[in-house]
């Protein structure tokens, strides 16, 4: 599950993205350098080999620890890109192919614009198709994928049925795992009507409206799809001049009316909480960015849970993410998202320490933020506060570890 929007007002381009994966899935908040004039021929991704570009852009990654690709990133031509799963008729349900966080990976690294990021995914699904187990310890959980794609001058929807793809350039958007496209696109994979006939899953009759076409039914409506895609849509409604970091960091922290009744919730939350055999996934990291043409701005949790995390500033600046940034060859017990699940945990199970965190947080989080509207950011002391912050609320959690219900102690186990 996830959940991404993205608007655009007067030259800057807002883009925010929950990653939702299983309980206790680590992930990394990765700096990957830019290249130029590499020789290598091939790559490993995730299951498959593919050739090798030998230019490639710098980016930032928030990447699930086990895998080649992520959920989400920017690039450092400012191109902004997070995928979702979406459960269409055509899933491939054994080939172990080319996963959505592969996609997204390779579209930051390849494109230098969103339409540039587009083809690049696009291209590779129709060369080596998608899928894969793309669950952490679900390995039977496969599914296709829907994009965000945006840069300073466009955004654009992208959304995939196996081979078959529309994408439409769009203002605002939002998508939560459950195909949005109907008819109104602006591209389409080749001879898309003519396939869709051929698979059986059109009859030539009426309007080709491609998400009541590939969609499915009954994953979107246990995931809360819908519910959680308008939910996000009600935000951009509200006018994007009022849009910035602060807004966006809400946008992704909502749990609608249940607020904080944790065993209540079911997956139609924004802010995702894991709990149930039917809930299974929570928010694991959360990113926000802002494209313009002065350059990218990026806010990161690298930890669970946006409503309980504090979203740090973060750019392609070598002295920025001190705090955040995970180095991918170190264990991944080192890294920030590991260190904060002591947290994380204690604050589900203990309302009083949740309260105290989140007022702390809620007095640091403003400064580290405002910080990215200057012209001269001093990083280090960011990454000092926030270090300390992280710190002091790490040795509060563990002197009294968290104690969860049975389906945190047997499902998700760190």
């Amino acid at each position: 599950m996830c959940d991404s929007l993205v608007v655009r007002h007067r030259g800057r381009t807002w883009f925010a993205k929950n990653s939702d994966r299983e309980a206790a899935e680590p992930q990394r908040l990765i700096r990957i350098p830019e290249v130029r004039g590499d020789r290598r021929a091939t790559l490993m991704t995730t299951y498959q080999s593919i050739a090798q570009t030998a230019e490639r852009h710098g980016l930032l990654l928030s990447q699930p620890s086990w895998m080649w690709g992520g959920e989400m990133g920017v690039n450092d031509r400012g191109v902004a890109i997070g995928n979702q799963a979406v459960f269409t008729k055509l899933t491939q349900k054994n080939a172990n192919c080319l996963l959505g966080m592969d996609l997204v990976r390779l579209g930051l690294e390849r494109g230098a614009t969103a339409r540039e990021a587009l083809e690049v995914i696009v291209e590779h699904i129709h060369i080596h198709g998608q899928g894969g187990a793309a669950g952490y310890r679900n390995k039977s959980y496969r599914y296709d994928n829907s994009f965000l794609i945006a840069d300073p001058h466009e955004a654009w929807v992208l959304e995939t049925a196996g081979h078959l793809w529309v994408a439409k350039c769009v203002e605002q958007w939002a998508i939560s795992n459950a195909l949005t496209l109907g008819s109104e696109f602006d591209l389409h994979s080749p001879r898309l009507h003519e396939q869709a006939r051929k698979l059986d899953c059109w009859d030539g009759k009426g309007e080709f409206h491609f998400a009541r076409i590939f969609d499915t039914r009954l994953l979107p409506w246990i995931a809360g799809a819908q519910q959680r895609c308008q939910a996000n849509k009600r935000v951009l409604d509200t006018g994007a001049e009022s849009f910035g970091f602060m807004q966006l960091a809400a946008a992704l922290r909502n749990h609608g009316d249940l607020g904080d009744n944790f065993p209540w919730h079911n997956n139609r939350q924004v802010c995702m909480h894991a709990g149930k055999v039917w809930r299974p996934s929570q928010t694991t990291s959360s990113l926000l960015a802002s494209l313009d043409n002065q350059g990218v701005s990026v806010a990161a949790t690298a930890t669970s849970a946006p409503c309980l995390s504090l979203f740090q500033p973060l750019s392609f600046e070598p002295s920025s993410g001190a705090a955040l940034l995970s180095d991918p060859l170190e264990p991944i017990e080192q890294s920030l998202w590991w260190r904060f699940e002591a947290v994380h945990r204690r604050c589900l199970a203990d309302s009083d320490f949740r309260v105290k965190l989140r007022a702390s947080r809620d007095q640091l989080e403003p400064l580290l933020l405002s910080a990215l509207g200057q012209q001269q950011i001093d990083w280090p002391k960011l990454a000092d506060l926030a270090s300390h912050w992280h710190q002091y609320w790490h040795a509060e959690a563990i002197q009294q570890p968290a104690q969860l219900g049975r389906w945190w102690r047997r499902y998700a186990q760190l």
